[in-house]
Order: C-alpha cells, then structure tokens, then sequence
C-alpha cells in the first residue's frame, strides 16, 4: 500500500474554492428569504413551517448524493459531476427567488435552491477526505471554514452594502426590494463562477488507486441490523401518541410533521430489520442503523448545534426589526432598516469565522479537539443569550463574534474528529448520514419553534435566538462525552 501524497496550499486553495459559491448563495438564502416571506405576507409564526422545505430537502438529498456519488466515476471523475449540476440548478434558483410572484411560489423556490446546494456541498465533505492524507484534513476542513465565511460575509453585506450605493431598500407591497433582487443576481453568478474554478483545475483519483492508498482501509463492517425493530417500535409509538394528541386538543398543524417524521424513522427501521432486500434504501438505512459508536456521540453534538443555528437563521431578521428597530411592516423604512442591519450581523459572525478558523487549530494545540470545540460553542451561545439583554443594536455585533467562534468551530471541528474513522469506499453515504443530524435539527425547530413562540413568548422571535444560546450551551456539554483520539489532536496541532 502507498501513503497519499500530501497537495500543496494552492492545490487545496483550488480544491476549497467551491465552498465560497455555495455559502455565497446559502447567507443570501439565510439572510433574505424571511424578508422575502414577509414581504410576500407571510406572518411571523408562518415562517419556520415555509423553512421546512430547506431542512427536509437535506434530508432526502444527502445521503442519496453521498451513496451514489461513492459508486459514481466517469470521465468528469467523482464528486465532480455533482458539483456542476448542483451548481448550475442553484444558479437557477438564486435568479427566480427574488421574482417570486406568491408566497407558495416563493417557497417552492427554496425547495429547489435548497436541494441543489445540497447537491453541490454533500460531495464536498467526501472531496477533502478522498484528496487529502489524514494530516492535511483538518487543514482542508479549515479552507473551506474561510471560504465559507469570505462568502457568506460579502452576501450578508451586499443588501446593506448596495443600499449605501444608492439602490433602493423598499418597494411597494408585495415586491422585493431592488438591494435584495441585485443581490441574488450577484450571488448566481459567483456561485456558478466559484464551482466551476473548483471543477476545472483539480482532479481526482480514480477509485482503484484511491483504494490502493494506505489511508483507505479502514474496516466498514457491516451492521447486524436484526434489532432495528426496536428503535422502529419506539419511533413508531412516539408518533402514533403524537398524532392522537394533536387531533384531540387540535394543536397547531405543523406537529403534524413531527409526528409524520417519527412514524416514517418507526417504519423504515422496522423494514430494515425485515428486509432482505439490497439496494440504495437498505445501506442508507443498514449504515444509519450501524454507525461507528463516537459517530452515535457526535451526532448528539451535532443537533444541538445546528438547532441553535437554525433558530437564529430563520428569526434573526423578524427579531432585529422588531425587537430593535420597532416595525413589523415590511413596506416600513424602519423594518427594512432592520432587515439590512440583520443582514450585516450575519456578515459579522461569518466574517469572525473566518479569522477563527485560523486561531481555532492553535487552541486545539493547546486544549485539544473536544474541550476547545466546548469552548467555541459555550462563547456562540452565550452571544444569543446576551440579545436577551442588549439594547442597543450596534452593540448585537459583539455577540456576534461568540457566535463566529462557534460557527468556524461547527463547521470543522466535528469533521475532523469523524473524518478518519470513516472507510474510504463509504465517505460519501457516512458523511451524508452524519448530515442527518444537522437536517433532523432543523426539522425539529420548523415544527416547533412557531409553536413554542405562540404559546409561551407572544409571537416575540427574539426568545428564538435565546432558545438557540441555550442550545449551544447543551452541545458544548455533549462534546465531554466524545472520546477523542489522540492522534487527530496531534494531527490538527501540526495543522497550525
């Protein structure tokens, strides 16, 4: 067997430069589309069901993608296919989002958007391990940490940015503003442009020598699935309770989709352990149902992180304007005002993630993987706690900087203590199983949060941001549970 060559910075400059086109259009759809939900009619407690489609398209997406783009190889090679096509539909999308002429159009829009940056991301997670040596991951996970914040910061900025420039920041009712529709157009051409710099100057390793490689081996032991039926039981009666009490105390009806969720997870466990079928459904469900034990703990991690992060994404428009700047009216100065400033927040925390993505391999150095990801993510939710008690808006860009730690820290930290104990020949279908649990989370606010925002906070999204701080307080505490190996700690130590 032969060790993979180490790739030089610009060679892994090359091969990351895609992730700044996708998070690109990612902030512009974070940052904007609750403006563009509003602005169409949608009422506050409406917006995390119209999110539903993001969350749930990952769901289906990623693992499909992962599975078969591990099986995939043609002249364009690999990963590379999926990149392009992803690409190119995103393209699409990012053009007819601002031009919606309806809500429900607008919402299906982000269906197809969502989907295709999930087929362009979902293989770049596989890339860095099929390109780079265990010692450089942690390197490429960091690359692509800086181009995901370089891009998100100047998408959050641009509104705002081009507002300054003298486009027009209102409209009338019903129509987007000009800052946000140039905006988009900007977004798709550099979203296109970004893939495709990616796509054209690097290549990839045919599989029989990607398997040749020393790296490659370890074990994929299939899993015994004969006890599936028990979580398939579990998942199943959950829901069943679920539905009977949202029928009877007519409850609101976005738990129906929770409900729908836990009995679709009960049923396709109770066919695994049935079934013996082959095919792409039975090694999504088999490897789901089978994963590594410190995957199983990550995993915990990982969904009280990216609730938090979806509650922020989704609210912190609506909470900025009204809490801070006093309006509800999207045709208001004073909301769109808001909105933009929203916008710049969100450039913030992406903008520290960038610079935290070089300051983060030096306090694993120090502190290891597991406490130093703690401490990124206790210093984020901390940030959303404190909008709880912050009055003045300009000063929402210091909680910010806690959140940018914790986002450059959820963006690398997970992926690098995972990354090495995946076998190479099923990088694909583990890391979109692993996406499961930053899309199952997600779910799970769309369903929940404009609930928990009518019963208990008066319709007030700012306690949406406090929920997601105390959801990163949560992570931080899962992450004791990881054991961590000591030789990723060396690895990302000599990563610095």
């Amino acid at each position: 067997m032969t060790r993979k060559p180490e790739l030089s910075f610009w060679q892994i400059w090359n091969m990351c430069f895609g992730f700044l086109g996708i998070q690109f259009g990612f902030a512009l759809q974070n940052a904007n589309v609750s403006r563009i939900f509003q602005t169409l009619g949608a009422n506050v407690d409406q917006i995390p069901v119209l999110w539903i489609a993001a969350p749930f398209t990952g769901l289906i997406v990623q693992p499909i993608i992962g599975y078969c783009s591990d099986r995939t190889w043609n002249r364009f090679g690999r990963r590379r296919p999926y990149f392009f096509a992803g690409a190119v539909l995103a393209t699409l999308a990012l053009l007819a989002m601002p031009n919606s002429p309806a809500l429900w159009i607008a919402a299906g829009l982000l269906w197809i958007m969502d989907a295709s940056f999930n087929v362009s991301m979902e293989p770049f997670r596989a890339f860095v391990g099929d390109q780079l040596p265990p010692r450089q991951r942690p390197l490429g996970y960091a690359m692509q940490s800086v181009f995901i914040g370089v891009g998100a910061v100047v998408a959050s900025f641009l509104p705002w940015l081009l507002t300054h420039f003298g486009v027009a920041n209102t409209a009338p009712a019903g129509t987007v503003p000009h800052s946000v529709m140039y905006s988009f157009y900007a977004g798709a051409a550099v979203l296109l442009g970004a893939m495709l710099w990616t796509i054209c100057t690097t290549r990839e390793y045919p599989p029989e020598q990607l398997e040749a490689f020393a790296d490659s081996h370890v074990a994929a032991e299939p899993a015994d699935v004969a006890g599936a039926w028990r979580p398939g039981a579990l998942f199943l009666l959950l829901g069943a309770a679920l539905l009977v009490l949202i029928h009877h105390y007519a409850l609101r009806a976005e738990l129906y989709l929770l409900a729908g969720g836990l009995v679709g997870a009960g049923a396709l466990f109770l066919w695994l352990a049935r079934t013996r079928r082959v095919g792409a459904l039975r090694q999504i469900m088999g490897d789901l149902y089978g994963m590594p034990r410190e995957m199983r703990r990550l995993n915990w991690v990982q969904f009280f992180s990216w609730f938090a992060m979806f509650a922020m994404w989704i609210n912190t428009t609506p909470a900025v304007a009204g809490h801070f700047y006093g309006s509800t009216d999207t045709t208001s100065a004073a909301y769109n005002e808001g909105a933009n400033w929203a916008g710049v927040l969100m450039g913030t925390y992406n903008g520290v993630g960038v610079l935290a993505a070089i300051v983060i391999p030096l306090l694993v150095r120090a502190c290891g993987l597991r406490m130093s990801h703690l401490i990124n993510l206790w210093l984020g939710g901390l940030g959303l706690l404190s909008f709880l008690v912050i009055r003045d808006p300009h000063w929402l860009v210091v909680s910010m900087i806690g959140v940018g730690f914790a986002w450059a820290s959820i963006l690398s930290l997970p992926y690098a203590m995972l990354s090495d104990n995946l076998p190479a020949a099923k990088m694909g279908i583990y890391m979109g199983i692993f996406n499961f649990f930053i899309v199952i989370p997600q779910l799970l606010a769309a369903s929940v949060l404009g609930v928990l925002l009518k019963w208990f906070f008066h319709d007030q999204p700012i306690w949406a941001l406090a929920l997601g701080g105390a959801s990163l307080i949560v992570a931080g505490l899962c992450t004791l549970r990881v054991h961590e190996p000591r030789e990723m700690t060396v690895t990302a130590g000599e990563a610095a």
